[in-house]
């Protein structure tokens, strides 16, 4: 483990052991630009053997300049915070840096709830997400870029993912950044999940939601096509938008 690895780790531990949650830190599973998920040995009292843990870097080390396109929209209540924010002052980008974190887990709780395919989300505490793992006790769920299947299992993958895309523009969520990079395959039978969402936004209130809708559907629709699945993936994110736009879905 890299020093800045367990140096993320430090708030993880204090909030989630206290919590009863995990008891011990296992291994790296996946790092990025703007976090790293751990396997966590779960406690004994939540019935499971496995967490995940999805840990911020700290806000120094984190990159905000692509963020105005998925903030619009965004209620900051405090009008402290929201001067703070506009003014980009150090307590602006807590404020920022707590909103990106909190509005992943309260997104991927509210998707959970309402049948998508995603992990299940189980606390946050400000710099972190604890949620199911996915995948074995030796290694976790692979990304959807490096899985292989038939032309049969793809399409019924695509369509599986094109049906969660519509079923979270029905309750005003975009994803707005999926690609086979934040999508894990487990199994023909388990099929696929999906993950990453600090950038989702609610396309009500964000100006670029037709835009980032149909790059999501673009994005997947590219990748299934080395398989041999043939969609129209601008028709099909077009049909969805008028729907949406006349509460039609």
């Amino acid at each position: 483990m890299t020093p800045l690895e367990q140096e993320i780790l430090i708030g993880l531990m204090d909030s989630f052991l206290d919590d009863s949650l995990i008891t011990e830190v296992l291994e790296v599973v996946q790092g990025g630009k703007e976090a790293t998920v751990f396997r966590c040995r779960a406690a004994p009292s939540t019935g499971r053997e496995f967490f995940a843990a999805k840990v911020y870097r700290p806000m120094e080390r984190r990159n905000f300049r692509n963020d105005q396109v998925y903030q619009q929209g965004r209620v900051i209540l405090s009008s402290r915070a929201r001067r703070a924010y506009q003014n980009r002052s150090d307590f602006g980008r807590k404020v920022q840096y707590g909103q990106w974190v909190n509005a992943e887990y309260a997104t991927q709780q509210a998707l959970y709830d309402i049948g998508a395919d995603v992990p299940q989300p189980l606390a946050c505490n400000g710099s972190a997400i604890v949620m199911e793992w996915l995948g074995s006790a030796g290694s976790a769920a692979v990304q959807l870029r490096h899985a292989r299947f038939d032309r049969d299992e793809a399409i019924a993958l695509h369509d599986r993912l094109m049906s969660n895309i519509e079923l979270m523009l029905r309750n005003n969520v975009i994803h707005g950044d999926l690609s086979p990079f934040n999508v894990l395959y487990l199994s023909p039978e388990e099929g696929v999940r999906i993950i990453d969402f600090p950038q989702a936004i609610d396309p009500r209130e964000n100006r670029n939601a037709c835009e980032l809708l149909f790059r999501d559907v673009e994005n997947i629709s590219r990748f299934f096509e080395k398989f041999g699945v043939r969609s129209d993936p601008g028709r099909f994110a077009s049909r969805l938008w008028n729907r949406f736009v006349h509460a039609d879905l």
